[in-house]
């Protein structure tokens, strides 16, 4: 395991307790665990995003810790993505005071107003009156850091719930009653209607709350994903790039845009694929060939956010097992985004 000492040599005390308690099964009671845990608030990662919260628990711009756009609820959303997947959670008072700014713009049904650069959008009847994404992203943030199971999330899983399609995917919006059309990119295989945006971010928060990571809402929608698989190299760890600061917060329908292998690998290890799946265990055998010789997975945008990829990955590959009851539905498929129309003359 040449990864070992590449990654504890990591200047961030995060990423050593992480590796330490995730990878290598450290104790809380060890004298190191102990000595990091103790100076993980003053790693620059964390104490440089509080020092941009303000007063009302919000976040407004993040410029200084991973640009992020689409407002407070967007930059608070991104903040306590950072710190949730840290580690560091709901006991910890910046998270706190957080997630209470959130909870305050929740609406009665349980969703989150929908983004000015989505409502403004004006489509072909009109502007959108309702897309996933406006719930499932800020609702993300806090099941990462503990709110999964709270009264108020779980009315925002009912809403998500109550939006999604049939064949077990999330449209990308509507306008009125109408679905809105779907970008080639954001298509997905198997669904008339499916955007894999909304889809992805539905299924994120599903796969981090403690039960219904293991629903009928969560497999179908992974299905889906693992049907739908392209792998681009250079995009294989962006959304970890993106939690850490290194890579921007962008987009609102476009927020998936890339598709990362490491996420949907993430995803399996928190569904419960089985690397029986001949799904999983291909994205498996890809990511392993993409594996340098000393262990590490290379980010080439940004070097620097390497180690904190290849841990996310080593933990991915540590949690799938053989032993779940996971069900196989949608073959993979080769996907085109903007496949090629027969002329007829």
């Amino acid at each position: 395991m040449t990864w070992i000492p590449l990654l504890l040599a990591d200047r961030s005390p995060n990423l050593r307790y992480l590796v330490l308690t995730q990878l290598m099964g450290q104790d809380a009671d060890e004298q190191e665990v102990q000595e990091l845990a103790a100076s993980r608030s003053r790693d620059s990662l964390v104490s440089d995003l509080i020092n941009l919260q303000r007063d009302g628990g919000n976040w407004k711009e993040l410029d200084q810790a991973g640009y992020t756009i689409g407002g407070s609820i967007r930059a608070t959303t991104a903040a306590l993505m950072r710190l949730g997947y840290l580690g560091i959670d709901r006991n910890h008072n910046a998270i706190k005071r957080g997630a209470k700014y959130l909870f305050s713009k929740q609406r009665k049904d349980g969703s989150w107003p929908l983004p000015e650069r989505v409502s403004d959008f004006e489509y072909t009847r009109g502007p959108y009156t309702m897309s996933p994404v406006q719930t499932s992203v800020p609702l993300l943030g806090l099941a990462m850091c503990g709110y999964a199971e709270d009264a108020r999330s779980e009315r925002a899983f009912e809403w998500l719930v109550d939006k999604r399609l049939e064949d077990g995917t999330w449209p990308a919006g509507k306008v009125n009653d109408v679905f809105v059309g779907i970008a080639g990119y954001r298509r997905l295989s198997r669904s008339k209607w499916g955007c894999r945006t909304n889809t992805t971010q539905s299924l994120m928060c599903f796969a981090h709350h403690p039960k219904r990571k293991h629903s009928t809402e969560a497999r179908q929608a992974l299905d889906h994903l693992l049907g739908r698989e392209t792998r681009d190299r250079n995009n294989l760890g962006f959304n970890v790039a993106r939690y850490i600061g290194i890579e921007p917060h962008r987009g609102v329908l476009t927020y998936h845009a890339k598709f990362d292998p490491a996420l949907l690998l993430d995803l399996c290890s928190r569904v419960g694929a089985n690397r029986s799946d001949p799904r999983v265990k291909e994205l498996i055998k890809w990511t392993l060939d993409q594996q340098g010789e000393y262990g590490l997975w290379d980010y080439a945008p940004h070097p620097k956010a390497s180690r904190w990829i290849s841990f996310d990955i080593l933990r991915s590959l540590r949690n799938i097992d053989d032993s779940t009851d996971w069900i196989t539905t949608k073959q993979r498929r080769k996907f085109s985004p903007y496949p090629k129309t027969t002329k007829r003359f």
